[in-house]
């Protein structure tokens, strides 16, 4: 039996998320890919480490891994939408490094195989 490394999986991010919601997000996510595309599902949830490989085992997916993050590296580009009229000026575009998100809870990173 061969060992293939596995693709790098696309991220989906639902931390900050309450269960159901990281499931459906993966779900949708994973609606639109192939059997063997690897999705890994961020989230704060602890139920979404035993949610997401339930809702994988029931679709004929694989868990390949579940683990926590410990740094977790955020990118925001701002706010794009034109502030209204009363609002003052847009807000500028920020960077931002974290290792942890804002509520202070762990990141599970949960790596998903599609199956056929």
């Amino acid at each position: 039996m061969s060992h293939e490394p596995l693709p790098s999986p696309e991220v989906v991010d639902a931390r900050g998320l309450r269960c159901p919601l990281p499931v459906i997000r993966l779900a949708a996510v994973a609606r639109d890919r192939s059997p063997g595309d690897v999705l890994t599902v961020w989230s704060t949830d602890p139920a979404a480490r035993h949610d997401v490989p339930a809702w994988a085992r029931m679709r004929g997916h694989v868990v390949v891994e579940n683990a926590v993050l410990d740094d977790v590296v955020v990118e925001t580009a701002g706010d794009a939408r034109p502030a209204p009229d009363d609002a003052g000026p847009p807000r500028a575009a920020a960077q931002e490094s974290t290792t942890s998100v804002p509520d202070g809870g762990t990141t599970w990173a949960i790596t998903v195989r599609l199956g056929g």
